[in-house]
């Protein structure tokens, strides 16, 4: 129902509000006939059924998949700072989509951008967790450091990419995913990110018991008969696909796999059965409500979506810190 409502009121309001029985009355008939309702202006059936709710729709999936990646990263590393933008996973994941677009290969087609930013979230991962391998463990520290690094190095490149091939449309295509927009959702952009995410989602509830297990520490996950290794690996690969989909849809969106997790955890308990579903509803939630924001703020100017986010997540991100820093001193 919270779903329900926000996606509701999501599409209702914006720079003109649109009443919530229109809204409605278009949704209904769009869904189950197929055609545009009766009774409802032919404009407000356009911005509804073919603007506002693939938008809205597309804030809800990126949402939540951000923070199923957030979830996963930070049982993994038994860390509640790791999130794939923090790790870099997310700025080698627009390097990547960077990529494909400069050298003209797929770059029209969805699929193409998702495989590049796929490719590159998939590299960031085992590099950060290579590098932040200490005497076979991980340290948490070099974890974000490396991390960190990693983004600001795949950010530069980034822009070395804009520069060399000295294209307009190419420069301002490549800085909506440095920023991060859902301004160009359309219904055919749902598909593969909706699909990846329910899957990855499922997948993840199969193995909720396996990160309950780790979080507890490599030892006792092992001695409840978990192979620690190919379990990680596999979430590795699953939170690559999710940060490189979602990338290639809505460009870098920072700090929401941060907060919502954390969040949730902070209510819900650790049990991953309860935490990844919550999370999963929180995200897409909370990033429809910044999504609105951002288009009604400053309307009928646009915030990008990353600027809102890198707003509200930067104040959690060194609360985060100071309470783990507390944390370890104790």
């Amino acid at each position: 129902m919270v779903a329900v409502a926000t996606i509701v009121l999501g599409v209702s309001l914006g720079s003109s509000t649109i009443a919530l029985d229109e809204v409605w009355r278009t949704m209904w008939a769009h869904l189950v006939h197929g055609d545009a309702a009766e009774g409802v202006p032919a404009w407000t059936d356009k911005v509804v059924w073919l603007i506002r709710l693939p938008r809205v729709l597309l804030a809800l999936v990126v949402g939540a998949g951000l923070s199923l990646a957030g979830v996963v990263l930070q049982a993994l590393v038994r860390n509640p700072l790791a999130e794939p933008y923090l790790l870099g996973i997310s700025s080698v994941a627009t390097t990547g989509a960077a990529v494909v677009m400069v050298l003209g290969v797929f770059a029209g087609a969805a699929l193409g951008l998702a495989a590049g930013a796929f490719v590159g979230a998939m590299c960031a991962v085992f590099v950060v967790f290579w590098v932040a391998r200490s005497a076979g463990a991980l340290n948490p520290l070099r974890l974000i450091l490396s991390g960190v690094a990693m983004g600001g190095v795949f950010s530069a490149v980034t822009s070395f990419l804009v520069l060399v091939k000295g294209d307009q449309d190419a420069a301002r295509a490549i800085m909506f995913w440095t920023l991060g927009s859902l301004s160009s959702a359309r219904w055919a952009q749902l598909a593969v990110p909706a699909i990846v995410v329910v899957l990855a989602l499922a997948y993840l509830l199969s193995h909720a018991g396996a990160l309950n297990a780790i979080v507890t520490g490599d030892e006792q996950a092992l001695a409840l008969g978990v192979d620690v290794q190919r379990v990680r690996i596999k979430m590795i690969i699953v939170a690559s696909l999710l940060t490189g989909v979602l990338v290639a849809v809505a460009g870098v969106v920072g700090f929401v796999g941060l907060m919502i997790p954390h969040m949730v955890r902070m209510t819900m308990g650790a049990d991953h059965y309860r935490v990844l579903p919550v999370a999963c509803l929180a995200g897409g939630v909370f990033l429809v409500w910044v999504d609105l924001a951002v288009r009604t703020v400053l309307a009928p100017t646009e915030i990008p979506l990353g600027i809102l986010t890198a707003v509200i997540g930067a104040p959690v991100f060194i609360y985060l810190m100071r309470w783990h820093s507390r944390r370890e001193a104790q």
